[in-house]
């Protein structure tokens, strides 16, 4: 079997009938088994790309955790760069291959990964760290000198605020064009550190469905207000590159699966990132702009029938982060109108589910959606690739590959 495959070509239909042809490709195969539907994801990379109108697409690697699946996106035009979750793994995927271009996406002061960074030329040439806060980089001084440059980008709090009221994500202190200044003025002030790009991840509009129409509205104001104060964030802090006589941003990053057609909209911002969108998750069902195509699925089987119209699948409590409610359950998919009890929900070893619809027998198989995109990766070894009714690959995820990143 093959451990690599290539995305088909835009405009392809997408097969019908998608639990008959999971059934039917791996009914030889043990649960629990993690497959990705070829059809599906194919179609929903080229419609991120679409939806980026030319703007390149840097891939968020939490949302794949695969090196087979990144190299078959990063292979498509228009896909360019990794957004890592880690230090760690951003110099894994460079060493093995898969990108010359990774910006770990979040601040880190693990002294082991930073003292294998600032060791090597290569890594230095390839990796870019995030920062927001002076600390960060004293931790990074504290680690050692480095052999060049360390490549660093700007974290900016996107964040919408109302006097006391927080709505976003809690990351940078970062708010301000002064506050841009001052930060780009204290990176630009040491020889170590070369300011090449900016960073700002819009989760308050992002990460937010459309279902209810208090957000919708919620989610017009945050764009307004960013659409203002984004682009005088990344002057202030071109003009700091331009009065010290260094080189200009390399890139200013935004957005978010959920986003992207506001995001590429500003003009201040040459990149953007997404990566959910790509596997399809329970969580993207609900957006106005765009409708990914479910692709990463999970099957379970059935082990026991405790009454009429229950089954009990063995595992099922592959739980999402975020805010803990049911939205944070893997969804049962196929067959259709299966619902937890009330009593036991996703369960760590067994899952009993009921259903109002059809017949439930052991043996059967049930095919779930994970609430969010990468983190399935997380409780496989390997994704199986699913074309028409077959499967043609199987790849490794980081946990197969013997990584744990997070």
């Amino acid at each position: 079997m093959d451990t690599s495959f290539r995305l088909l070509p835009p405009g392809q239909p997408l097969p019908g009938q998608q639990h008959l042809r999971l059934d039917a490709a791996c009914h030889n195969l043990d649960a629990p088994m993690a497959v990705l539907d070829l059809h599906a994801l194919s179609a929903n990379a080229h419609d991120l790309l679409a939806r980026a109108r030319g703007k390149p697409v840097r891939i968020s690697s939490k949302s794949i955790r695969s090196v087979e699946v990144l190299k078959a996106l990063l292979a498509l035009e228009g896909f360019a760069g990794v957004l890592a979750l880690s230090l760690d793994e951003a110099i894994m995927l460079v060493h093995m291959g898969v990108t010359d271009d990774v910006v770990v996406g979040y601040p880190t002061v693990a002294s082991n990964a930073l003292g294998n960074l600032l060791r090597s030329a290569e890594l230095l040439s390839t990796i870019t760290l995030m920062i927001d806060h002076p600390d960060q980089l004293r931790a990074i001084q504290d680690v050692g000198t480095p052999v060049a440059p360390v490549r660093i980008c700007l974290d900016l709090d996107t964040s919408l605020k109302f006097g006391p009221f927080h709505i976003g994500a809690r990351r940078s202190p970062i708010h301000r064009a002064s506050q841009a200044r001052a930060a780009a003025e204290y990176i630009t002030a040491s020889p170590q550190f070369q300011l090449v790009g900016v960073m700002g991840y819009e989760a308050h509009i992002a990460g937010l469905t459309d279902a209810n129409p208090a957000i919708r509205a919620l989610k017009r104001i945050a764009m307004a207000e960013l659409s203002a104060r984004r682009p005088s964030m990344v002057a202030a802090v071109q003009a700091v590159l331009t009065e010290r006589g260094v080189p200009e941003l390399e890139f200013v990053n935004g957005g978010g699966t959920g986003s992207l057609e506001f995001t590429t909209s500003d003009e201040s911002v040459t990149e953007l990132a997404a990566g959910s969108g790509l596997y399809g998750p329970y969580l993207f069902d609900h957006y106005a702009r765009f409708t990914p195509h479910p692709a990463a699925f999970f099957g379970l089987d059935a082990v026991r029938a405790p009454r009429a119209r229950m089954i009990t699948v063995h595992g099922g409590g592959w739980i999402a982060s975020g805010p803990p409610g049911a939205d944070r359950l893997p969804q049962p998919t196929y067959p259709p109108g299966l619902r937890y009890t009330s009593t036991e929900g996703a369960g760590e070893v067994q899952t009993p589910l009921t259903s109002h619809k059809g017949r439930l027998h052991i043996g059967q198989r049930v095919w779930f959606r994970h609430t969010k995109a990468g983190e399935l990766a997380e409780h496989v070894n390997h994704f199986y690739i699913l074309t028409q009714q077959s499967i043609t690959a199987r790849v490794s995820t980081y946990r197969g590959d013997g990584y744990a990143f997070l």
